[in-house]
């Protein structure tokens, strides 16, 4: 799951910023996941990154079942 962030900033600048970054090819999205992916690398010891990765990766995926009309068939069987 991820969180949001939410940063202040003028209209003026966010307009501005927004059209130079453009001019390279990026957008403010990446470059802000660009700079926290840094912060944490540079924050966060290593071994609670590797924990991290190894407790996010191990979480089984549930895939869902095919809804069920009232006889019990599938939906495309109908």
């Amino acid at each position: 799951m991820k969180d949001k962030i939410i940063l202040s900033m003028s209209e003026e600048k966010l307009s501005a910023l927004e059209m130079y970054l453009a001019q390279r090819n990026t957008t403010l999205t990446s470059e802000i996941d660009k700079y926290a992916e840094q912060l944490y690398n540079k924050n966060v010891p290593q071994n609670v990154r590797e924990y991290i990765e190894l407790t996010s990766d191990s979480k089984p995926v549930r895939k869902l079942k095919p809804s069920k009309n009232s006889e019990g068939r599938p939906p495309s069987e109908q």
